[in-house]
């Protein structure tokens, strides 16, 4: 259910719903997108933070807050509060309600284990029942109903975003190329490993053993190697394919390690030669970084 409103309005949200709908997860979305946020507020101080709201438009643009059954006068009050808001003309909230299936918000609250506020000695279902029927009347204000039964964080984040922004956005992903050495251990922080040990080892020629794989003359030994080629052609046809994968995840980070023995030559070109060649992947930055490159040979 979504009223017509102008995005202008939506400068200030006022989050409600279920417990366990996913109103935490909802407000730091929020507070991703640059809301200004306060969770668990008392229905008493909502008018204040709309004041706050107004007067300080300039520092805090936008401004989320959350308020539910944890507060004990949330379902007599807020109505009368939330009307009072919705007419002035100063100050307009926004007003989204989160949902969810019985089902899935009873699998909820078994894996967090957490009790219900309306249930503290009470089965997890009555309490859950008693609150979505005194939710009724506050749930037919909401300007959107949002019900994120098969949704994951990042759903509900690019619903967010089209509710605020009136938008979709592609998530960014930043793409780290991170050469390392063996001999020195592989990087905690790798996502994907590449094994380039198997290339033939500029080290062993005395003149190359010096330098590092980001010189000129360790890339023109590496490039007579038949399998360079062969190889850099798979690795970037599979992360072509791969990234934009974790891309519509919403994965914010990937660290593509690519290891050699002691992380100066072989890895170092490899990492060096794959940023260049997924460069122009849509919604991602690629970056390089070489762990072990001016360790001593």
């Amino acid at each position: 259910m979504t009223r017509e409103r102008t995005h202008r309005s939506t400068r200030f949200i006022v989050l409600t719903g279920l417990s366990g709908a996913g109103k935490s997860q909802a407000i730091r979305a929020l507070e991703d997108l640059g809301y200004y946020c306060v969770d668990n507020l008392p229905v008493t101080l909502l008018p204040f933070m709309a004041e706050f709201a107004r007067k300080h438009g300039n520092e805090h643009d936008r401004i989320a807050v959350v308020i539910d059954v944890r507060e004990p006068r949330f379902v007599s009050d807020f109505p009368r509060v939330f009307r009072a808001l919705r007419q002035s003309r100063e100050t307009s909230p926004f007003l989204i309600f989160l949902e969810a299936s019985q089902v899935e918000l009873v699998r909820r609250f078994s894996e967090t284990r957490r009790p219900h506020p309306l249930a503290a000695d009470r089965p997890v279902t009555e309490g859950l029942a008693e609150e979505r029927a005194t939710l009724r009347a506050i749930r037919g204000m909401a300007d959107t109903v949002i019900d994120t039964s098969s949704m994951n964080v990042h759903e509900l984040r690019q619903r967010l975003l089209h509710i605020v922004a009136g938008r979709r956005q592609a998530s960014t992903l930043v793409l780290t190329f991170l050469s390392f050495g063996f001999h020195y251990g592989v990087p905690p922080e790798a996502d994907l490993v590449f094994d380039v040990r198997f290339l033939k080892n500029p080290h062993w020629v005395p003149t190359l053993r010096p330098k590092t794989g980001r010189d000129r003359a360790v890339a023109a030994y590496m490039h007579r190697q038949p399998m360079t080629g062969r190889l850099l052609a798979r690795l970037a046809s599979f992360l072509r394919f791969l990234v934009p994968q974790y891309v519509a995840e919403g994965k914010a980070y990937l660290t593509v390690a690519v290891g050699c023995t002691g992380g100066r030559h072989r890895s170092v070109f490899i990492a060096e030669s794959l940023k260049r060649e997924l460069a122009n992947l849509r919604n991602v930055t690629t970056k390089v970084r070489h762990r072990d490159m001016g360790r001593q040979a």
